[in-house]
């Protein structure tokens, strides 16, 4: 049965997905569609923010990023990572962080101060 599901899931699989961790900032490029019928549109949109935890494994596996709004309103979106919606996934800084999931930075006001990895 494992063989199967494998063979299924190579197919919906992308392979140019970066390695990323939490405590990462990443800008995910979303293809969004705009309006209906013959004035449907496909644009691009840019969400930039730190990833604050990754879970599941496969094809279901996701990632969570947080970004600070306008006025200062968190805004936090889910990306599977396997998304035919994700355009691309850039890492723009590395975070060094010593917790899988970083929910705490959900209550921390002001700017968010994370290390830089060097490597």
């Amino acid at each position: 049965m494992d063989k199967i599901i494998n063979a299924v899931e190579t197919n919906y699989k992308k392979e140019d997905i970066p390695e990323i961790r939490p405590g990462d900032t990443v800008r995910v490029n979303v293809k969004v569609v705009e309006g209906e019928g013959e004035r449907k549109r496909e644009r691009i949109q840019p969400f930039e923010g730190i990833v604050i935890k990754i879970r599941g494994a496969g094809l279901g596996r996701s990632f969570t990023v947080r970004k600070i709004g306008a006025d200062r309103i968190g805004v936090e979106r889910i990306f599977p990572f396997h998304s035919p919606s994700i355009s691309s996934v850039e890492v723009l800084k590395k975070g060094k962080v010593r917790r899988a999931k970083l929910y705490y930075l959900r209550d921390v006001k002001g700017k968010i101060r994370i290390k830089e990895r060097k490597d």
